[in-house]
This record gives structure tokens, sequence and C-alpha cells, in this order.
């Protein structure tokens, strides 16, 4: 497919500059990763070791631990938070490659992969209880309350694309809520808590709230976009499975979209047979659309709007982390 200019605005600063008012405490994290993601049986130790191999940008603990230090400091709270979240994160990451049936993640193979989907479940359900249980170590009601619905709506979020698959029907708003919930309502709890346990007010917890969820949805669409673009070598991890399983990300929706009526009917008959070629085969129709430009656009719009919610923060180097990872999700590559 044509390759469409970027926003280049701004170049992306690293993650590694962005966590730099954090190092520390991500530091904790990992060491809170040590001490309890450990078992006496050796089956279980090699797996939840290997399940955080297949991890990654620790954004979600990073977004708790900036949101708290933007509201004036952290404590213990935050770091065993930050722990939480990535565990319910690794554990949904487990969980979708099975559904997805993907053999790759981080260049490495996937759980299913090496082991089985059996397996991969059950890691993925003994991350889960882990992490509640050290949620609610806190014993802060609202921790646990918050993690608990925002897993709900997770949950909700994928069983609602489960259900989409193969309804080339779908609408870009209901998309998005599908989104919402599926990838948005963790970054949105992580903001939440790093907020709430560093006593912001209630306005601003909300409107950090809000930048999470702004930022969940523009992370999502970024993904969607690199499902049909990206190099797996580059991203290292399976491709292309949003258009095996016959989901209808934005990409393909505003393709549909904007196709002519005998155009579109070939290609959704394209798009639900069985072959594993869907991404070659949309190459001719994305060419001749401005979906991959529509898409890049949409991701940025959330981007920008997620922002816009810090402007009642005062200028800090915690604030410059927040806009520069809004910056960030839209533009990386993996």
């Amino acid at each position: 497919m044509k390759e469409v200019a970027e926003d280049r605005g701004k170049i992306p600063q690293t993650l590694s500059v962005l966590y730099a008012p954090i190092q520390g405490e991500l530091r904790q994290v990992e060491d809170v990763f040590r001490e309890i993601l450990r078992s006496r049986y050796p089956f279980v130790d090699d797996l939840v070791k290997y399940g955080f191999r297949l991890g990654g940008k620790r954004l979600r603990p990073a977004l708790v631990l900036l949101s708290g230090l933007v509201c004036g400091g952290f404590g213990r709270e935050h770091v065993v938070l930050a722990a939480a979240v990535e565990m319910i994160h690794t554990a949904t990451l487990i969980h979708d490659d099975v559904l997805d049936e993907a053999t790759m993640r981080r260049h490495l193979d996937t759980v299913n992969a090496r082991w089985d989907n059996e397996t991969s479940v059950l890691l993925g359900d003994y991350l889960f209880a882990r992490a509640l249980c050290l949620a609610s170590s806190l014993d802060d009601v609202f921790a646990s309350r918050e993690l608990h619905n925002a897993s709900r709506l997770m949950c909700e979020g994928e069983l609602r694309q489960i259900e989409s698959r193969g309804d080339y029907g779908l609408t870009e708003e209901q998309y998005y809520d599908i989104v919402r919930g599926k990838t948005a309502a963790l970054t949105a709890s992580c903001c939440r808590l790093g907020a709430h346990f560093s006593a912001a007010d209630p306005p601003l917890e909300e409107a950090l709230a809000q930048y999470g969820l702004y930022l969940g949805i523009a992370f999502q669409i970024a993904d969607d976009l690199l499902d049909v673009l990206g190099d797996e070598g580059k991203v290292g991890k399976s491709l292309g499975t949003d258009l095996l399983k016959q989901k209808s990300t934005l990409p393909i929706i505003r393709l549909l979209e904007q196709a002519p009526v005998a155009t579109r009917s070939g290609l959704i008959a394209q798009l639900k047979s069985s072959n594993n070629h869907h991404r070659e085969i949309l190459c001719p129709y994305m060419d001749n659309s401005d979906s991959i430009a529509y898409t890049r656009d949409k991701a940025i719009a959330f981007s920008q709007l997620a922002v816009r919610q810090l402007d009642a923060l005062p200028p800090s180097p915690a604030r410059d982390s927040l806009v520069g990872l809004a910056e960030f999700v839209v533009s990386r590559q993996h």
C-alpha cells in the first residue's frame, strides 16, 4: 500500500525520555513483579516469567505513576497499583493471542504457540487473580472496585467485538464504543487511580481519567492501523489477525463506507473468504481510498483530545511526559 505522509510537526520522544520522571518508581514496579510473580511449582514459575517477557512498553504502569506525580506525588500505593494494572494488561494480551490465534508477540512465540490454548487461558486467569489480590492488599475498596469495573468493561468490549465479527455494517460510532471498553477502560482507570491516590480533587481526577480514555482510543486506532499496514518483522507480533477474524476496524469501516455499492459487495465477499491473504487483497482498494489517512487523522484527533484534558495542570516534567505519550501512541511503529 502507498505510504501516507505522517504528521511530522514534532519528532516523538522515546519512552526512556518520557519515563524519566518516574524511572525509580518503575524499577520498584519491576521489583514487585519479581517478588510476587513466582511459584514454588517450576512449570507455573516458568510460565509466569515467560508471559511477562511478552509484555512491553509498561505504558499502563507509567500512566498510574505519572498521573500520581502530576497531582502532587506518589506513595507505595502507586507502585502496587502500577504492578497490578500491568498484570491485568499482560493477562489480556495472553488471552487475546488465543482469540486471534496469534503465534508471535515481541518477536517471541506466544504462550499458545509455545504451549497450548489451555495453558494460555489459565495463565491469563492466574495473572488476573494475582492482580486483583495485589490491589486488594491496599485495604482500600476504591482500588479494587475500579479495577474490577475496568475488567468488566474490557470483557464486555471483547465480547461485543466477537459478536460483531463478520458484521461489515458496523458503524464508526459502534467501533468507538467497543474500543472504549476493550482498550480504553484500563488506560482510563490507570490515570484515575494515579490521581485518586495522590488526593487529587474530583474534577482533576476526572480530567485525568478522560485523558486516559482518549489516549486508549488513540492507541487502539493506531494498533488497528498497524494490523493493516505494519511489518511483522518490525512490529514483532502477528499481524492481519483482525482481518482474518473478520473484525471491522476503523480502516475497514472507512474503506467500505467510501466504496461504490458494487465494489463494496465484492470486497465484503473477499473479506469473508477463508484464505489468509486479506492484507494483499486490500492493497488496491486502500490505494484508491482515503481510509489510511482518515484513520491516522482520527488517531491524532483523539490524541489531541487527550492532551486537552491536561490544560488545567501547571507545567511540570510529569505533565510533559503525559503530553509526549499522547504523541507517542499515534506515531509508534510497534
